[in-house]
């Protein structure tokens, strides 16, 4: 029988990467980090939301932070074109 070794981020929490190992659960540490640094990136756009936009719920400033950090890329090349983010697809839910 062989080990394998399984990486999440502290972000996610042991318990939240378990009940979703597809997305929360990587081989690498590399991937572990990535997801980290997603997750880090979220929280602080999710705080910078709520201090900027009235009315805005946590919940609701924690799901755009989420979605923005994870299109990060979309959203870089969107600052020089922005007609991007008409035409990307939607995210899948």
């Amino acid at each position: 029988m062989a080990v394998q070794s399984l990486y999440f981020s502290d972000r996610d929490g042991l318990e939240m990467a378990l009940s979703n190992p597809d997305t929360m659960l990587f081989q690498s540490k590399a991937e572990a980090d990535a997801r980290d640094k997603v997750l880090e990136l979220a929280e602080n756009v999710a705080l910078w939301l709520e201090k900027n936009v009235e009315g805005l719920s946590e919940d609701l400033a924690e799901q755009c932070a989420m979605s923005i950090a994870e299109n990060k890329d979309l959203f870089a090349k969107a600052m020089k074109k922005p007609e991007l983010l008409a035409e990307a697809a939607p995210a899948e839910s």
